[in-house]
């Protein structure tokens, strides 16, 4: 694209009408620029239009954010071959004149222009910055320099907001050897300049504020956010290491540091957003000092006490206004990195740890309005933070964590202390009740924040209160009030207590309880029936001493139809119809209650009418996956206990099923399949027409093109091998699932399903119909073999191997392998069988495979075979190895290459359901103990040729392998002679 006259007024037209309110302008002018962007040049054009002064800013300002997008996709296009579209990328001649133009452009350009060219000089400097971009950081100093003569701040924070840009990567990249060498490149050419403009905007700062009146707000603002982007460099430079620089010059930042948390600034804070703009300062400078105490403690030791009480100091004046949050967090946070390291006797002191609680904990714990208003508003993010542990950053779970902190090295004192807050708080709410029942909120929020896990445990301790009585006196009354509406912030957190201590709470005492949770399903609050839900969930969970279940079927099912209407009821809520925790509740319910058809018919109502409605929209993929684990729950306990259920269940489920197929709901399709595979399996042949038609779909090629669809295929394809052998050797059906995995196999990514359809075929249809198809199966496996041998296959053909072994005999598999090529059968016994057998892990194959090679040594003449006497030994000798060793003695993993290929446009990914996996199955039943199998098997065989076999053991086995066999004679009273 050429820099010309008609290339502006080009380019300006398709601006201007990107801005435009109607429809059609815009989107041809959106698509004008997409086919325009594949151009050459059009970056290095686009960016000439915004350099434009002729042109009217608003278009300029449309291009800027249009060449920073630009840039995005095309200055290193991704590989990601599931990100989406590809994009031709800029070359190289092109960048290096938008190189060239890009650092003078941005600083002369408007504020608004200016961050969009500093965004899009941030995205180049990630990828070219410093080695393909060695003029970069010389301009931004050349010319951070002259505008420090001229104290054009304008020019200073754009070039200050680019260089902080540019060096975030060295907080959030890997140490490695080129990052360092990076970062020394940067310390060597800006941390001198940082320094001085640092210091001598600080000298601006001081002069302006001390003159009459304090200096102006306009004067003031440019200088505090030229001190806050250089706080942000300061820790972008110092996060791997303590640079000799800085550590050379500690005193001037550390001096000036302590100046702005000690320091008002009236003007300035007075207006408008002044405030804000000093506490970010303010909190950029607590998170520097956070980092020097906790990677550099030593050398900051001697600027610690000024920092700890400037910062203590500042917290007791910081008012509970939610746009001081950031720094109130920050501040506490450097309290607490304090409290747990060497230097916590700064806590020691008479009447401190009581001023900390006093005037920081308890104020910064205390609900405010934003919490209440975030309580009605948004229930999701509130449980988020409040339940699930993501408000590490909001004020009252970072006060909570600065008295455990300081209860590392004080437990005593914080203890007493906090426990006399706790019964102040209480007696102030019985007082007044309903005028301060933020104050019962705040004891019972203490008391559960600074509770303590056992390592390794879900049991929940505190030696604040006594758990048994507070719970009595404190939280019980609040679960029995029969307005489940009133006061719902105190309802959540007396829910939370309950679930938070549940081990503790006493079983007669908690059951008695638990008409009042269900009660509590019906509040209006969806924070209150979330955590009802989540109550009762977490309850049926609980174990006893020895591992067993606290509540039992008995104990919940007389109540199961209340609590499922109530569960189901809850769902209808606004903001509710799609609430996890619910449905949470609803699987862990299935889960233990006695599902009678009473209780399974509304069940399999109401979650069906459930799932045609996310169908038609899914969103939130939680819920979802509990909405189809319940169906699966719901399915395997209530058919399995009374199979007249089936046909209901099938009535309500296809047409949701069928639904999800028809209109190709990707995202349930895996789920979809599963679960009717979980019904093919519960159905007794013959097979319905219904379904039949579902196994055409599952034969057709068209529905294994997504690679998340393959294991829930596989899944049910397996059902129909099992539960229809006969109509599998019908209309050349099996060609079909031998064509699948055919295509299966040929894959390292998808090779473990391939085998598992060709495990069911082998274990499911006769040896006469199976034989015609042997050759091609084993050339199939042959040619992979040949062309990509990973462990994770050559571990599959053994058990593959072992199991036509065991099901259609030694002779027909040593055959049907030498058929497609001569003596092949004692290749792969040598090169892939032997070696591979140790590697197997998992009960049932570990099994499966010792005992199919010990019937190999034992009972197929070509091993029997004098000539192959070595084999026999050294097969001997692996069946040992696997049978005598444990797993982490015998296995190396090998991490397998992914094949990208496979997963082109598509990023679901299949999720397992749990309640409709597929249960193993031991196609050895008879065989109880492989090592007792082998010995009492050699035993026998020994016992035709006495003498041959003891040598040929003691040539083969490694010694520790002799032993253990002779070990496992002893054991098993058998002998080799």
């Amino acid at each position: 694209m050429e820099w010309n006259p008609e290339t502006l007024q080009f380019l300006s037209q398709c601006f201007l009408h990107t801005l435009s309110p109607q429809p059609e302008p815009r989107r041809a002018a959106e698509s004008s620029l997409s086919e325009a962007a594949d151009r050459p040049n059009y970056g290095l054009a686009v960016l000439r239009l915004v350099a434009e002064p002729s042109v009217d800013e608003q278009i300029r300002q449309a291009a800027a954010v249009n060449f920073k997008n630009h840039l995005r996709t095309r200055w290193v296009p991704s590989n990601d071959l599931n990100a989406g579209p590809t994009f031709s990328p800029i070359l190289d001649p092109e960048k290096d004149q938008i190189k060239t133009l890009i650092v003078s452009l941005m600083l002369s350009s408007s504020p608004r222009i200016q961050s969009q060219l500093s965004e899009a000089l941030a995205v180049i400097g990630k990828h070219d910055f410093p080695k393909s971009w060695p003029t970069l950081l010389p301009e931004l100093i050349s010319n951070l320099q002259k505008a420090a003569q001229s104290s054009d701040y304008a020019s200073i924070n754009g070039i200050l907001g680019t260089a902080n840009s540019i060096f975030k990567k060295f907080r959030y990249q890997y140490k490695t050897n080129d990052l360092l060498l990076d970062l020394k490149y940067c310390l060597d050419n800006f941390a001198a300049p940082l320094l001085d403009i640092f210091l001598k905007t600080a000298s601006l700062i001081d002069s302006t504020a001390s003159s009459p009146g304090g200096g102006s707000p306009a004067t003031l603002q440019p200088l505090f956010e030229s001190q806050r982007l250089c706080c942000r460099i300061f820790y972008s430079l110092n996060f791997q290491e303590l640079p000799e620089f800085f550590e050379d010059h500690m005193k001037e930042w550390m001096g000036e540091f302590r100046k702005y948390l000690t320091t008002n600034y009236p003007s300035l804070e007075s207006s408008g957003d002044g405030l804000a703009l000093v506490d970010q300062l303010r909190a950029a400078v607590c998170e520097n000092i956070s980092l020097y105490m906790e990677k550099n403690e030593e050398e900051f030791q001697g600027y610690l006490n000024d920092f700890a009480s400037a910062v203590w100091s500042l917290l007791t004046n910081v008012s509970q206004s939610s746009s001081r949050d950031k720094l109130a967090v920050t501040a506490m946070k450097f309290l607490t990195t304090v409290s747990t390291s060497v230097h916590h006797t700064l806590f020691a002191s008479e009447g401190v740890i009581p001023q900390i609680c006093q005037s920081i904990v308890i104020p910064n714990v205390r609900l405010r309005d934003e919490d209440e208003e975030l309580f009605e508003m948004n229930y999701i993010e509130f449980i988020r933070r409040d339940m699930e542990g993501s408000d590490l950053d909001t004020r009252r779970r970072i006060a909570c964590e600065l008295l455990k902190g300081i209860a590392t090295n004080y437990k005593k004192q914080v203890t007493d202390i906090v426990s006399i807050q706790i019964q102040n708080l209480l007696s102030s709410f019985a007082t007044n009740p309903s005028a301060n029942w933020k104050d019962k909120d705040c004891a019972i929020y203490l008391v559960v924040s600074l509770a303590t896990k056992k390592a390794g445990g879900t049991l929940v301790s505190t030696d604040l209160v006594d758990v048994q009585s507070f719970f009595l006196s404190v939280i019980v009354p609040e679960l029995q009030s029969q307005d489940v509406n009133g006061f719902p912030m105190l309802k959540a957190g007396a829910l939370k207590f309950f679930t938070t201590f549940r081990g503790l709470i006493q079983k007669p005492v908690a059951f008695q309880l638990f008409p009042d949770l269900v009660r509590f399903l019906g509040a209006e609050s969806n924070v209150v029936h979330s955590y009802a839900a989540s109550c009762i969930e977490k309850l049926l969970l609980v174990k006893d001493e020895g591992g067993k279940a606290r509540y039992t079927s008995a104990d919940i099912t007389p109540c199961v139809p209340v609590l499922m209407n109530n569960l189901f009821n809850s769902l209808k809520f606004p903001e509710s119809e799609e609430n996890q925790y619910i449905m949470k509740c609803i699987l862990r319910v299935l889960a233990v209650a006695d599902i009678s058809s009473e209780i399974a018919g509304p069940c399999i109502a109401g979650l069906t009418s459930i799932l045609n409605e996310v169908c038609k929209n899914p969103r939130n993929p939680i819920f979802n996956h509990y909405l189809f684990e319940s169906v699966a729950i719901l399915i395997r306990r209530a058919c399995e206990r009374d199979a007249s259920l089936i046909s209901a269940f099938e009535g309500s489920l296809f047409p949701s099923l069928q639904t999800i197929l028809a209109n190709d709901v990707t995202e349930f399709l895996p789920y979809a399949f599963q679960l009717l595979a979980q019904l093919v399996e519960l159905n007794k042949p013959p097979i319905s027409p219904s379904y039949m038609q579902i196994f055409v779909l599952l034969l057709s090629p068209d529905s294994w093109r997504r690679s998340s669809n393959v294991p829930a295929l596989v899944r049910l394809l397996q059902a129909f091998l099992q539960k229809a052998p006969n109509e599998v050797n019908q209309e050349g059906r099996l060609n079909q699932v031998l064509g699948i995995f055919n295509m299966l196999v040929s894959s390292a990514s998808s090779d473990e399903q391939g085998f598992y359809v060709l495990n069911t075929v082998i274990e499911n249809l006769e040896y006469g119909v199976i034989s015609p198809y042997m050759g091609n199966i084993w050339n199939v496996l042959f040619m992979r073999l040949q062309n990509n041998r990973t462990v994770k296959f050559q571990k599959s053909l053994v058990i593959f191997m072992s199991l036509f072994l065991i099901k259609h005999g030694a002779t027909n598999l040593v055959d049907t392998m030498n058929a497609v090529q001569d003596n092949i059968f004692l290749v792969i016994l040598e090169q892939f069988w032997i070696p591979n057998l140790k590697l197997i892990t998992g009960a049932i194959e570990l099994k499966l495979t010792a005992v199919a090679s010990t019937r190999l040594i034992c009972e197929s003449p070509v091993l029997l075979d004098p000539a192959a006497a070595r084999l026999w030994g050294k097969m001997l000798d692996s069946i040992v190895t696997l049978l005598s060793r444990p797993e982490q003695d015998r296995v190396e993993e090998e991490p397998e290459m992914p094949d990208i290929a496979e997963n082109v446009g598509y990023t679901a990914t299949f999720v397992k359901l749990y309640n409709a996996g597929k249960k193993e199955e031991d196609p050895l039943t008879d065989v109880k103990d492989p090592k007792q199998f082998l010995v009492a098997s050699l035993a026998k065989l020994s016992a035709l040729t006495p003498g041959r076999y003891p040598q040929i053991i003691n040539e083969n086995l490694e010694p520790a392998n002799q032993a253990a066999l002779l070990q496992l004679c002893g054991i098993y009273n058998c002998q080799i002679v």
